[in-house]
């Protein structure tokens, strides 16, 4: 990658980084203590093959694509940054975008299982940002369930021509939203609520968190579009060998 394209994707990641700069709040990964120890192992265990996979995936992409590397990195940063953000949401709780979803787009859902868990490895160790038990439980949510939707959604959009860029603020959007259904979810099995049961606890934790998570993925999604454009414009040669141009780029007018 050029010097000039470096800069443009050093630029874009410095202006997002003042966003980590947030209150401390009770931030939704899922904090220390939320999940009991069983929940804790179950979902750990669900995300090894997947982190397998990521690792097999990313080895081969770099082998056959090493220029790739570069966008890869910023791919980390970019969730890194994202996911740092948190916004207050009802009763002392927080909503904050997901940024995997760009980068199932560019290397596949599989990767972003590697990307995710070491983003929100950092992000408890240094953040205080979920936590080292609940590691499993929001890899799964974030890293593995959230990409595989943004990577569906994408593919599906490819296949039915629909405009890259729009392409890109659904797959985005979605897996944001879908990221915090299976938080909901994570949560209602751990804390069944005492009338209504897993089902009533599901529902009261995603309408909790529909409240800020909505715009939120709709912002997450017009970020990752920008972003995009700015690789169109200065890392086509990269995009071109992960693919992102099969079957050619449309372009919104």
């Amino acid at each position: 990658m050029k010097t000039k394209q470096k800069k443009i994707i050093f630029s874009l990641t410095l202006l997002l980084l003042p966003l980590v700069c947030s209150p401390t709040v009770n931030a939704m990964h899922i904090m220390e203590g939320y999940l009991a120890p069983k929940y804790c192992i179950a979902w750990g265990v669900l995300c090894v093959p997947f982190l397998i996979a990521g690792f097999l995936s990313i080895k081969k992409t770099l082998a056959e694509h090493r220029k790739a590397l570069m966008i890869l990195a910023m791919a980390g940063a970019y969730a890194f940054v994202l996911s740092s953000l948190k916004i207050p949401s009802v009763t002392g709780s927080s909503s904050h975008p997901t940024g995997t979803g760009l980068g199932a787009v560019l290397f596949g859902p599989f990767a972003m299982s590697v990307i995710g868990i070491i983003v929100l490895l950092f992000q408890a160790i240094l953040l205080a940002h979920g936590g080292l038990t609940t590691l499993g439980a929001n890899t799964f949510s974030m890293a593995i369930a959230g990409p595989l939707l943004s990577y569906g959604i994408f593919k599906l959009c490819e296949k039915l021509k629909v405009n890259k860029l729009v392409a890109v603020f659904l797959a985005t959007a979605l897996g944001d939203l879908f990221t915090y259904v299976i938080t909901s979810i994570q949560l209602g099995i751990a804390h069944p609520s005492e009338v209504g049961g897993i089902g009533a606890s599901i529902g009261k934790f995603i309408g909790i968190f529909a409240i800020t998570q909505i715009p939120l993925a709709i912002i997450e999604g017009i970020v990752s579009v920008v972003v995009m454009i700015g690789l169109e414009s200065y890392a086509k040669s990269e995009l071109t060998d992960l693919g992102y141009f099969k079957g050619g780029a449309i372009h919104v007018k």
